[in-house]
């Protein structure tokens, strides 16, 4: 039986404590969540009352869990994650994820991506609405693990316990030259002819790896163009991106010759979505797009 204390804790309570832990703070918390900090800091009183348990060290400048607070945000986690799947459970078989499918996917590849799913998405998926996030692979799987999304799509992970994963496409890297590069006038060129020194390389591309070295930048595919355009030299970007940064003034682009090198996408999602078969389907949707796309190559499935 649930005590008479923990009975009176809601779930908005157990939200907001959620929102402490991850902000760090009551008061970026407070704006985050829409509440006075005063009440914030109040609500979390509350479920520490009725826990019997402080679970935050107040007084320095990041409010941080206690260690038995720690095991305790855990379950909270738990127990909200368990009533978002009751609440989709409910909506299950009415229309495709519920009503709304919580897309994550990579700020280089959303701008490139997308244009070519939202045609076709209600058409596959009547009714449903798709609520679009962008960020980078390590906090959109977070997201995801914590119930923020419902998929994610990003390069892959090793296996992650809870989260299912099912390979899309391979997506060759192109280089993007300064107008008066030596290189700028061919259509293909070879990695061999790359001098490591002029890259400007953005940071999920992993691409000094493969040149040796270069400056990289954690910056958008339209900012990267801009710094080539500046600062000359080259940059490795997706082959996706082909036509956006095609048209930016004093740049061009070029294939690489050869097995260029390049990022695969996979699309992932938790193993307990009671949306399994519709996000089956949305990678089936996305799957028949990659092979619409040129350049892009769809991953054999085990």
């Amino acid at each position: 039986m649930i005590s008479t204390h923990l009975s009176v804790v809601s779930l908005r309570d157990l939200t907001l404590v959620q929102a402490v832990r991850r902000h760090g703070s009551f008061n970026s918390a407070a704006r985050a969540m829409h509440i006075s900090p005063s009440g914030l800091s109040h609500q979390v009183q509350k479920v520490e009352q009725a826990l019997g348990a402080p679970l935050f060290e107040r007084g320095g400048r990041r409010i941080v869990p206690t260690a038995g607070g720690q095991r305790l945000l855990e379950q909270i986690d738990a127990v909200l994650l368990a009533a978002e799947h009751l609440q989709q459970a409910a909506r299950a078989g009415e229309v495709a994820f519920g009503g709304e499918l919580r897309l994550g996917v990579l700020a280089t590849l959303g701008p490139y991506l997308l244009p070519h799913l939202i045609a076709p998405f209600p058409q596959h998926f009547p009714e449903a609405r798709l609520s679009l996030s962008e960020g980078k692979p390590r906090g959109l799987l977070r997201r995801l693990h914590e119930g923020e999304l419902d998929a994610v799509l990003a390069p892959p992970v090793p296996a992650v316990s809870g989260i299912a994963m099912r390979p899309l496409f391979f997506e060759p890297w192109e280089v993007m030259l300064r107008a008066d590069h030596p290189l700028a006038s061919r259509r293909t060129v070879a990695l061999e002819q790359l001098d490591a020194s002029e890259a400007t390389l953005m940071t999920e591309s992993h691409a000094d790896d493969v040149l040796g070295g270069g400056h990289v930048q954690d910056v958008s595919l339209e900012s990267l163009a801009a710094l080539v355009g500046l600062r000359g030299g080259y940059a490795l970007v997706p082959a996706l991106a082909h036509e956006r940064l095609a048209s930016t003034p004093n740049i061009a682009l070029a294939k690489i010759k050869g097995q260029a090198p390049g990022r695969e996408i996979a699309l992932y999602w938790r193993e307990a979505s009671p949306w399994g078969s519709d996000l089956q389907a949305f990678a089936d949707l996305l799957r028949k797009l990659a092979k619409q796309r040129p350049g892009l190559r769809l991953i054999d499935e085990v």
